[in-house]
């Protein structure tokens, strides 16, 4: 499978990042549906606050997540391949993405891999998503987000699709997670928006109004 990153590329490489905040399941379920897709080869980064907020809010601990990778990365190790712009990337994603990454990100604090594989992604021109968690937001946290997406980034707060009528917590994450793939041309099956005119769906009074 050729890569849009380069046609010697075997595979579409995308590099998941996964810092201190809430909201790891969708790192993981990220991993998971890459790897079900095929052909995206997955490179993962934790900082310990991840790791920790892995534990407590999925019960998993640090192995259980690397072996839903193909390639782990340690968080100090800045001298990675994931350092280098020369190593080619469809992008990266970054859940959940604290404000203290995002922090780092707009300010260009290459201080741990996952900072400086942010940083090589944007100036490289690749795909970089920030799966944003905090509220509510102060000023320097919107300043932030500004300065990121001047930068040519994508903050994607991961918001709750209530529109697609969701039965489960699952239903929730796979319509974010499903989203956040399309940035990187990764395409899964999972609840998509069919319009109101699709049969079952019940048209209130005053339905498209603004």
């Amino acid at each position: 499978m050729s890569s849009p990153t380069g046609a010697s590329d075997p595979v579409k490489r995308l590099v998941v990042g996964i810092s201190g905040a809430t909201g790891v399941r969708y790192a993981t379920r990220i991993l998971e549906l890459a790897r079900a897709h095929g052909g995206v080869e997955t490179h993962l980064v934790m900082s310990p606050s991840g790791v920790l907020n892995v534990r407590h809010e999925l019960g998993l601990g640090r192995q259980a997540v690397h072996a839903l990778a193909d390639h782990v990365h340690s968080f100090r190790d800045v001298g990675a391949v994931l350092a280098s712009g020369s190593f080619r990337t469809a992008g990266m994603v970054v859940a959940p993405c604290s404000m203290r990454t995002l922090a780092a990100v707009a300010h260009g604090l290459s201080d741990n891999l996952i900072t400086r594989a942010a940083d090589v992604t944007l100036k490289e021109r690749r795909r970089l998503v920030l799966m944003v968690r905090e509220t509510p937001f102060n000023l320097a946290h919107l300043r932030n987000m500004t300065a990121v997406t001047e930068m040519g980034g994508v903050v994607f707060p991961p918001l709750p699709a209530f529109y697609l009528r969701p039965a489960t917590l699952d239903d929730l994450i796979d319509h974010t997670v499903c989203r956040v793939l399309e940035f990187f041309d990764i395409f899964v099956p999972g609840p998509r928006w069919e319009g109101l005119d699709e049969p079952g769906i019940h048209h209130p009074q005053g339905a498209g109004a603004a």
